[in-house]
């Protein structure tokens, strides 16, 4: 996953983000069915775009994040990304789409 991941690169203000995996059991040891799973706002920064560009001087706005952060997400939005033999659903945000950074 990490070769195909590699040839992915985000472009300008873009941001490749892997949603993290629902929970289907919980701590005591009760498995959920899939319609009692709710959407899960959380993902990981897997790749990340340059930067916009400033108008004026055309040089790149630094983004906010960098891989590996986690962030939280919009419930709606973002473009699906599949990859061949890839089984984890990536997703293609804008900056200004990502709500919060977690630490």
């Amino acid at each position: 996953m990490a070769a195909a991941i590699k040839k992915i690169i985000p472009m300008l203000d873009r941001i490749l983000i892997q949603r993290a995996e629902a929970l289907t059991k919980t701590k005591g040891g009760i498995v959920l069915p899939e319609k009692a799973l709710g959407k899960v706002l959380e993902g990981t920064v897997v790749a990340v775009g340059p930067g916009a560009r400033n108008a004026s001087t055309g040089s790149h706005i630094p983004i906010g994040v960098k891989e590996g952060d986690r962030v939280l997400l919009p419930e709606f939005g973002g473009t699906k990304v599949n990859l061949e033999g890839d089984v984890k659903e990536l997703f293609l945000f804008r900056e200004s789409d990502i709500l919060a950074k977690l630490e």
